[in-house]
């Protein structure tokens, strides 16, 4: 005879609330910056799941106060499982710790201690409260969503991917310079979804002459336009009339900042400009010279973009400006589009990046790899997001 299944334990309700809440947080992603993604499920007494939220856009509610305020009463005597330790200060909005203790849960189980000094401190402000309160469940899970702002607060900078789209044999267009289209329409709508989850798309001026490129998203309801950015060294490459000047989404060109004030004068009205110093060896005005890219200052350049509150970038330049940010270091995630196609000669994806022997080289981990279409879609990373996944210790009630 056939028996019945055994009910889930409260553990592994609790784990599923956890995986439930690590995809409602992707949700946040491309809106929620300089703030973390964040997803939080509440069950009720009995272990059912009776409220969900995430965070949404900075300065709107953040995910506990969503999902509680769909569970209501339910929340009483219940268990709230979050991505990210609780808030404990008051900022644009207040506390969730104290959220969470006026709605009378009893226990609380994050994935990633909070790593900020500002708001860090909400798993011991719940225990002192009474609340049993755990950390480190699907930490690594948790982590990889949330990796552009836990990036951002480990090294001060944008986390960053980069993005191409080739041929098996790694060309990006033909010998003749013409490129359009090496992947399937399938594989370019999901660019559309990489560029909605970052806060700003970055191409370089070889890109920018070559291609006049829009950067901004499109098929993607409800996204929120990134900033688009040209690194245009000596502020030749975007021209008036250029499609990145449509008005559509915020445009910013950094320019080499020993450049005339009259050399940018073509940019008044349709960009921001800002003015960054050169890469070390990379010559005079004109930009060329012996270091990688013969361009702006990789590090500066992610400074002024971390100042401005972007904490994720979407690299969509050519071979030079991706080898430019290897040779920097400065290369987070790969997600490499390849067509079953063979060139045989043409540009390669990418460029010089200073990597000169083999022991050198720049290992990743591949993370995935799906079809798009008729197309493959490999994503890797060079290293697990720093402030992540090691498990926080677990903060039981204090005695009364």
């Amino acid at each position: 005879m056939a028996t019945e299944a055994a009910a889930p334990t409260a553990r592994e309700r609790e784990r599923d609330a956890m995986r439930r809440a690590v995809a409602l947080s992707a949700r946040g992603l491309g809106s929620t910056s300089p703030n973390p993604v964040v997803g939080c499920v509440v069950l009720d007494t009995a272990g059912h799941v009776v409220g969900e939220g995430w965070h949404r856009r900075a300065g709107g509610p953040h995910a506990e106060v969503h999902a509680l305020a769909e569970a209501g009463e339910a929340a009483r005597g219940g268990t709230a499982v979050v991505t990210l330790e609780p808030c404990d200060h008051t900022g644009r909005t207040g506390p969730c710790s104290r959220a969470l203790i006026g709605a009378g849960v009893t226990r609380v189980v994050y994935a990633v201690a909070d790593p900020t000094p500002a708001a860090r401190g909400g798993a011991e402000t719940l225990a002192a409260a009474g609340i049993d309160t755990e950390g480190g469940l699907l930490a690594e899970e948790a982590a990889e969503i949330n990796a552009p702002w836990l990036t951002s607060v480990r090294l001060g900078r944008p986390y960053v991917r980069w993005k191409y789209a080739a041929t098996l044999d790694g060309r990006t267009a033909a010998a003749d310079g013409t490129s359009r289209w090496i992947t399937s329409g399938a594989a370019r709508a999901d660019v559309h979804r990489l560029r909605a989850e970052a806060d700003a798309v970055l191409v370089g001026s070889g890109t920018a002459r070559a291609d006049d490129p829009h950067l901004a998203v499109r098929g993607v309801p409800g996204a929120v336009q990134p900033l688009r950015v040209v690194a245009d060294t000596g502020a030749r490459a975007v021209r008036p009339g250029a499609r990145v000047l449509d008005g559509e989404a915020p445009t910013l060109i950094a320019v080499a900042d020993d450049l005339p004030d009259a050399a940018t004068a073509h940019l008044d009205g349709y960009a921001e400009v800002v003015r960054l110093p050169r890469a070390a060896g990379t010559g005079g005005p004109s930009g060329h010279g012996s270091g990688h890219g013969g361009g702006l200052d990789v590090a500066a350049l992610l400074g002024a973009l971390h100042d401005r509150g972007v904490r994720s970038v979407l690299l969509e330049g050519g071979a030079t400006l991706a080898g430019a940010f290897v040779a920097a270091r400065a290369v987070d995630r790969v997600t490499a589009y390849l067509a079953p196609a063979l060139l045989g000669a043409g540009p390669a994806a990418l460029a010089d990046a200073g990597i000169a022997t083999i022991a050198d080289v720049l290992r990743l981990t591949v993370t995935a790899v799906d079809r798009i279409g008729p197309d493959l879609r490999i994503d890797a990373v060079s290293a697990i997001p720093a402030v992540s996944a090691s498990a926080p210790a677990v903060h039981m009630p204090k005695e009364s």
